[in-house]
């Protein structure tokens, strides 16, 4: 009874998860919306977003319902299954709605990472149909991408905000959302372990261990960002207009700086 009851609990903290970190991707895009540019939003993250989330999709699904796979996965673990649980692959195929956002350029670093990968993956995907490679190991290289992914996203995204010296533009509700289901993914993760007697399952699904490390880290740093390091300036840039036509009018006849050739 006591067992039946800590799944329960795993199972709302997994779906709970799911919900907050689903929903951190709208206020960005709200965010855009009202402001009508994205310049405070890294396209670096963006992109990486996308594509890790691709290979965590490819990854879940995998070990929620290959056979080929869970079975691999048993032999290396005493005969216990792995802790992907259903909330991980619906949380990782939601995020491939999330807007992209638009008049930025990828770095040339992530150009030349992108089409490394791209490379890797076909040609490992041809191992693995040709058994030189278990599929197992296909999809924990996978996942360490998603982890590549993760870091560099973040990394790319606060040096934006060091460089701008501001948040602005770049979504603190997002980054709240972020760090509370990283804390509910963890702990569910803990609970499948303490319920199973298999700690083994923690370093078994390396994706979801290191994603919710990564969700604490960075977002207590952007948090420090937003709240501390950059909070004055953030508080200036409230006042700032939203675009030319919302600026104070300008004294006829007189040029200044900043004054747009065409407007409209």
């Amino acid at each position: 009874m006591f067992t039946q009851g800590l799944r329960l609990l795993s199972d709302a903290l997994g779906w709970s998860y799911f919900v907050l970190w689903s929903i951190s991707f709208y206020p960005q895009a709200i965010l855009n919306y009202k402001r009508k540019r994205v310049d405070g939003l890294s396209i670096d993250f963006v992109v990486l977003n996308f594509v890790s989330f691709g290979c965590y999709s490819f990854y879940s699904f995998n070990f929620l319902f290959n056979e080929r796979v869970r079975d691999e996965y048993r032999q290396r673990h005493e005969g216990k299954d792995n802790s992907v649980a259903p909330n991980d692959l619906a949380f990782a195929l939601h995020t491939w709605i999330y807007p992209r956002a638009v008049g930025q350029e990828l770095s040339a670093w992530h150009h030349l990472v992108l089409s490394f990968w791209f490379i890797t993956f076909v040609a490992e995907a041809f191992a693995v149909v040709s058994d030189i490679v278990p599929t197992i190991d296909f999809l924990y290289h996978l996942s360490y991408f998603k982890l590549y992914a993760s870091l560099a996203k973040y990394v790319f995204q606060a040096y934006l905000n060091y460089s701008r010296q501001s948040t602005k533009g770049w979504s603190i509700v997002n980054v709240l959302l972020d760090f509370s289901g990283a804390v509910l993914s963890l702990f569910q993760a803990l609970l499948i372990a303490q319920i199973d007697d298999n700690w083994s399952s923690i370093t078994g699904n390396p994706a979801k261990l290191g994603l919710s490390m990564l969700s604490l880290a960075f977002p207590t740093f952007f948090m420090a960002q937003h709240f501390v390091i950059y909070r004055e300036r953030n508080l200036e840039a409230r006042t700032e207009p939203r675009s030319y036509k919302d600026s104070p009018k300008l004294e006829e006849g007189k040029c200044y700086e900043d004054t747009p050739l065409l407007d409209g």
